[in-house]
């Protein structure tokens, strides 16, 4: 399992890489506001998350179901996401950018259980 958190963690900063990268550029850009470009950014991190843990992290067999159960993990992950960051943008002074990492660390956790336990339960 410690083998397993630690490229869940690598796989999981990746794709906070290219989250934080597509919020900033949508961002400075666009002119789009934060919160809109944190959905962009959540659908294309979506996609280095599965590929990554199912490949890697989790190093399964594909089997049928397994990008859908990932996709209802991380979506209900990310409405904790988009709630966490919605407070921390309106209650607190933090810039948007330290908001949405703090809220990708402090969500992080539970994509990692709802992952091991109920999505990849195959895994080797």
């Amino acid at each position: 399992m410690i083998s397993q958190l630690v490229r869940f963690g690598c796989v999981g900063a990746v794709a906070a890489a290219v989250h934080l990268g597509v919020v900033w550029l949508l961002v400075v850009l666009l002119d789009m506001a934060p919160l809109l470009a944190n959905v962009a950014g959540f659908g294309l991190a979506f996609q280095v998350t599965y590929f990554g843990h199912s490949q890697w992290t989790f190093n399964t067999i594909k089997r049928s179901g397994d990008y859908r159960r990932m996709l209802m993990v991380s979506v209900s992950a990310f409405a904790l996401n988009e709630a966490l960051y919605a407070v921390l943008l309106q209650t607190t002074t933090l810039d948007y950018r330290i908001a949405l990492g703090l809220v990708l660390v402090a969500v992080a956790g539970l994509t990692f259980v709802g992952s091991r336990v109920w999505v990849f339960t195959h895994a080797a």
